[in-house]
């Protein structure tokens, strides 16, 4: 399975935020919620969760 990643520097904010969240699709989905609430102030619900599942990424192969 593809490993996806979530990088907040894609993403304008207040904060300049540069964290980077990679790991199978569930686990970023649920981290990157987590994290666009707790620091970004987001509210929780089924359109952040979708919007935050378009923006994630596969992950570049290091081979």
């Amino acid at each position: 399975m593809t490993r996806k990643v979530a990088d907040c520097r894609r993403f304008p904010s207040e904060t300049n935020c540069t964290l980077t969240i990679t790991g199978e699709e569930d686990e970023v989905l649920q981290a990157a919620t987590q994290h666009a609430i707790s620091v970004h102030k987001h509210q929780d619900g089924p359109e952040l969760r979708e919007r935050i599942r378009d923006f994630l990424e596969d992950e570049e192969s290091k081979a």
